[in-house]
């Protein structure tokens, strides 16, 4: 049953205190596990024996079943109670944690690693969901500010931390930690946080369609992976059938009723443009996290925690700065900020092709992430309210998933095809000369999406979408560290200022 303390907490109250430490460390372990994973993977390959196939599927099995389960995760939670399916979640998460770290051949890790993402695809969208109808009103904001500003400090910490525990412990440990995390969390949520559910929210669950995604995308993955080792008979059959599959998914979700993917959001012009964008940089960014760590450690003699620090000033300027840009956003609107941000992605990505052999921290690699770490900034924020405010409001929180899962989704065919389109495979990630080489084609490539999602949004985003002339869902939250992913956000509305009759002067809704 509902608690009465749902929709009734205040922000400054012990209990609230102990609600948000709940929902921050509970999708900070999701979070962490996007960014540290990177970073140990030339030692899992080196202590597992692993191809460099298995490698991305490493990274790859785990965003598979985030991306085709996240949006089911979040429809179990209104149904039958956020914080259920929260805990669930959470404990799933944990379990599947102790199999990665006890893996003892890297086929059990990549196992381990999908049933990760069933937990994470259960936990994730809860977190904010719990904040969202536990809070008072006027209290929501608040509450998500500090939601997503911690989050942004888990991501920071992240892969300094990752380096740290392969550089000492072990890669191991990167697992092990969510254990005592998630003992924390579901201590603290079963005391303190309130239970809440839609009593709005019935049918049937559409796990038909969450079931196609992920073998769509599977059989896609699949065949992008495969491809290095060369083009065989299971390769082209594996790619057709993620095809067929996913005709098959649009085709069920077109006839359902309450479809887990809403295809009318895409009627709108504006949401189908945005995505597009999102499809672009997204994977952009994840090939450039998945090869610059294996560049670091295999070229320029990096450790683990050097090249986890690597990283740090593209997490620390989105944490400092993405609220501003969402204002400036709102001010200028968003076409020029998503036009700009993936230009200057992409000069950062081109001075990546100064790292190589006897790189140094300071000449080489800062100025990159840096300038990488700037434009996505000036990206991420504009690009979530746009999302929010493509559609009506109260589709705002389905479409704000929806380009969540877009982002996974994208990051998981980039790490998947490109170290075949850069000629990288089976054990070449060991040899330095064959690592430089498709590094450098590599972020060519990524520049290339960057540019690509740019002049998309130029041409596509109109006007400021974002005045305040019309009600729309404005995101909830200010910080963003979106480097795996924007935020599942489903916003709040913002009421419409009209003007008086007879002065002129703005006036409530």
């Amino acid at each position: 049953m509902e608690s009465d303390d749902a929709g009734s907490l205040r922000i400054g109250t012990p209990r609230g205190r102990w609600v948000v430490l709940a929902t921050v460390l509970g999708s900070s372990m999701a979070m962490l596990d996007g960014t540290v994973v990177n970073v140990a993977l030339p030692r899992i390959g080196a202590d597992l024996d692993a191809s460099l196939a298995a490698l991305q599927w490493t990274l790859n099995a785990y965003l598979l079943t985030l991306a085709g389960l996240i949006l089911l995760g979040g429809a179990l939670g209104d149904r039958y109670g956020r914080r259920r399916v929260f805990l669930i979640g959470v404990c799933w998460f944990a379990v599947a944690s102790a199999l990665c770290a006890a893996a003892p051949t890297i086929g059990v890790l990549v196992a381990a690693r999908a049933l990760q993402g069933v937990g994470g695809a259960l936990l994730t969208p809860g977190s904010l969901a719990m904040l969202q109808a536990t809070f008072r009103p006027d209290d929501r904001s608040a509450a998500v500010g500090l939601w997503s500003g911690f989050g942004g400090v888990a991501a920071a910490v992240g892969p300094f931390l990752g380096g740290w525990l392969v550089d000492g412990p072990g890669w191991r440990w990167i697992f092990l930690l969510n254990v005592p995390l998630a003992a924390v969390v579901l201590g603290v949520s079963l005391r303190h946080v309130p239970e809440s559910r839609d009593e709005s929210a019935t049918g049937d669950f559409d796990v038909a369609g969450a079931v196609l995604a992920a073998l769509a995308l599977g059989g896609v993955t699949y065949a992008l992976t495969a491809a290095g080792e060369g083009l065989s008979p299971a390769v082209w059959l594996s790619g057709a059938a993620g095809l067929l599959l996913g005709a098959v998914f649009v085709a069920v979700e077109r006839r359902r009723a309450a479809p887990m993917l809403p295809l009318e959001l895409f009627s709108s012009r504006l949401f189908t443009a945005v995505n597009g964008v999102t499809l672009c940089v997204y994977a952009a960014f994840s090939g450039v996290f998945f090869l610059l760590v294996v560049q670091l450690q295999t070229v320029s003699g990096f450790t683990p925690l050097t090249s986890g620090l690597a990283l740090l000033p593209i997490t620390v300027l989105m944490l400092a700065l993405s609220a501003r840009a969402g204002r400036l956003g709102k001010r200028i609107g968003p076409r020029l900020p998503l036009f700009l941000g993936p230009l200057i992605c992409a000069a950062g990505v081109l001075l990546m092709l100064r790292i190589g052999p006897g790189a140094s921290y300071w000449t080489d690699v800062l100025p990159a992430t840096t300038v990488m770490g700037c434009g996505m900034t000036l990206l991420v924020a504009p690009l979530t309210a746009t999302v929010l405010a493509a559609v009506e409001v109260r589709r705002a929180g389905i479409a704000s998933g929806v380009n969540n899962a877009a982002a996974r989704a994208a990051g998981l065919l980039a790490v998947a095809a490109l170290p075949a389109l850069a000629g990288l495979s089976g054990d070449a990630y060991r040899v330095p000369s064959s690592v430089d080489a498709a590094f450098r084609t590599a972020m060519l490539i990524c520049a290339g999406l960057l540019v690509t999602g740019g002049l998309l949004a130029l041409a596509t985003v109109r006007g400021n979408v974002l005045a305040p002339d019309r009600p729309v869902a404005e995101p909830d939250c200010e910080w963003t560290c979106g480097a795996t992913g924007p935020p599942i956000d489903p916003g709040h509305e913002r009421p419409v200022k009209r003007q008086g009759p007879a002065t002129g002067t703005a006036t409530g809704p």
